[in-house]
């Protein structure tokens, strides 16, 4: 069991190591993603890191043509929109994340339930930089 402190610091340190880390807590097991040190469900205080696999299922989605200024850097606009989404990991958690390797110019073409898994960004070389959290389509057989 690892017994870094709940705190931003310890994610971020996390997913520079390529792992997506998770709170669950000891009384009632709810699961938490980003990690929270306090349960909201039960006010528990008693909480541990859980690991997550990475995978899960495309529950929402919506693609975006008007990026904020770091998005328009990257190349993003009403030309190229980007795709942010709700994914459902396989332990039955949401994330909010940027979602790659999807066709954003054809939102039709994305369909909600699609198997996806992580990847990181923006950690290649850059050793303060924080990594990105994204989805792409799954490419290995994910079972449900």
């Amino acid at each position: 069991m690892e017994t870094r402190p709940f705190n931003d610091n310890s994610f971020t340190k996390f997913l520079v190591e390529g792992k997506l880390m998770g709170s669950s807590c000891s009384a009632c097991h709810a699961l938490f993603v980003p990690p929270r040190s306090l349960c909201p469900k039960c006010h528990g205080w008693n909480m541990e890191w859980e690991q997550m696999q990475g995978t899960g299922k495309l529950a929402a989605f919506t693609c975006i043509s008007f990026p904020p200024p770091a998005l328009a850097d990257e190349g993003f606009g009403r030309e190229n929109p980007y795709c942010t989404g709700v994914v459902e990991l396989d332990e039955n958690v949401r994330v909010v994340a940027r979602i790659e390797g999807v066709e954003t110019r054809d939102s039709e073409a994305i369909q909600t339930g699609l198997p996806v898994e992580i990847a990181f960004r923006g950690q290649e070389g850059i050793a303060d930089q924080r990594p990105i959290v994204t989805f792409q389509p799954a490419t290995r057989n994910i079972s449900t």
